[in-house]
């Protein structure tokens, strides 16, 4: 079946080529007024040549187009169409601008009550995108400014058509429609992201320490930019036994599917918690639930769990391919735990083991998780990690220093991004627990 070719109107010129037609004072459009100024219009963007889908009932009974110029003298391009299928059918992406007839019937109007903007409202619904004008009778201003409320961009009087009204209205037209949807667009994307910072502030945990005496903090920043959840994860629950239990996690990337898959092992994390799993259990029922959850089969995560036992002096740790956490404590430098039974990350092997380490913490101590986004800084310019080992002198100079809880975890990430240079690209999270005398 051949396609349709659009017909292409002949434009005959104004007398003269580019000479100004005379404009009656009454009764005009909302660029009347205007038509004999300086012209100012944004120029056409990107240079294209505009145009125009004409929708009229009779192309060859109504007054001839006069000559339509761009803001850079080029001629706009003509399309008629004689009814509204004829135009969904010359309506392709290339049409900036509709000019329409007012007085064209629309679809399924069959008496004189009918709403006399139905053919305008058809019209916009089928051309959401387009710049819209209206063409009505002379003197109808009272129809044409509804059609403007309805949704058209401006309204113009059939029988007072020239060359510099009618392409300063098209051009005008089309700049306004753009506006309008950037605006759309801009209004869209705030909502849209008011209800994403919404979802992932609900998504962050709310640490369930009720009757413990250790302190909380915790500071979250993830890598992907104007977000506010990455793919590191965090918990802290406290069971009816008196056992803290506090976990820190990393699904490799950071982006919004591994950010979605990070939650789900937190939450699974303190359902299986709460329900009495610990240690090896508890992660090979974790790596069950990454396995069935993750997109892609090379997708891993990491993983420190500690149960802090009720009198706070010891704990459980087990590492899953994680850094082993820091431990500060009154007279001593800070240091980290022991790390040499680390098993390997969630989602590498089946059938893995994870050891749980005993580890004796004191009367008074400060414990800090972090995620590994909070040791692949750079340091300076030359290139150089700060590593584990640069992350436990900065701490351990910030803590002589004086700084605790939020203050402490607040510096480390300060002092990070500035040793990095600016923004840092993975990650970070750290949760800080203390014990005070």
């Amino acid at each position: 079946m051949p396609v349709p070719v659009p017909r292409q109107r002949a434009i005959p010129a104004v007398e003269s080529g580019q000479a100004p037609v005379a404009i009656p004072a009454q009764d005009g459009g909302p660029l009347k007024e205007e038509a004999n100024r300086t012209e100012a219009v944004a120029p056409n963007s990107g240079g294209t040549t505009l145009t125009l889908l004409l929708i009229e009932d009779d192309p060859a009974g109504s007054p001839v187009l006069p000559e339509l110029r761009d803001a850079s003298g080029n001629s706009i391009r003509v399309r008629t169409a004689r009814n509204l299928t004829e135009a969904e059918r010359l309506l392709t992406d290339d049409v900036h601008c509709i000019l329409l007839d007012l007085a064209l019937p629309a679809p399924g109007r069959v008496d004189d009550d009918a709403d006399e903007l139905a053919v305008l409202k058809h019209v916009l619904r089928l051309a959401p995108r387009h710049a819209v004008l209206a063409l009505t009778a002379s003197g109808d201003a009272e129809r044409g400014a509804e059609a403007v409320r309805v949704g058209a961009q401006d309204y113009l009087f059939r029988d007072e058509l020239d060359g510099r009204l009618l392409s300063r209205a098209i051009r005008y037209a089309v700049e306004r429609k753009r506006s309008l949807t950037v605006e759309r667009k801009l209004a869209e994307g705030r909502v849209r992201a008011q209800e994403n910072r919404r979802l992932e502030r609900g998504l962050l945990p709310t640490p369930l320490l009720d009757g413990s005496s250790l302190r909380f903090a915790a500071r979250y920043r993830p890598g992907r930019s104007r977000a506010l959840l990455g793919g590191d994860f965090y918990d802290t629950v406290r069971t009816p036994d008196g056992t803290v239990h506090a976990m820190i996690g990393d699904v490799c990337g950071h982006g919004p599917d591994e950010a979605a898959l990070g939650v789900e092992l937190r939450i699974a994390w303190r359902a299986l918690t709460l329900a009495g799993l610990c240690g090896d259990e508890l992660l090979g029922t974790l790596q069950e639930v990454l396995e069935h959850e993750r997109s892609d089969e090379e997708i891993f995560a990491t993983l420190c769990t500690v149960d802090i036992a009720p009198d706070g002096r010891r704990a459980g740790l087990c590492l899953a391919g994680h850094p082993a956490p820091l431990v500060a404590r009154p007279g001593r430098p800070a240091e980290l735990l022991p790390y040499d039974n680390n098993g390997p990350a969630l989602g590498l092997l089946r059938g893995a083991r994870w050891p749980r380490m005993q580890v004796e913490l004191g009367a008074e101590w400060s414990l800090m998780l972090y995620t590994d986004g909070l040791i692949e800084g750079r340091v300076g310019s030359s290139g150089e990690r700060l590593g584990q080992e640069g992350m436990v002198e900065m701490v351990r100079r910030q803590l002589g220093e004086g700084l605790s809880g939020e203050a402490l975890l607040r510096a480390a990430v300060n002092e990070v991004r500035e040793m990095n240079g600016g923004e840092l690209t993975d990650d970070v999270a750290l949760v800080l627990l203390d014990r005070p005398a």
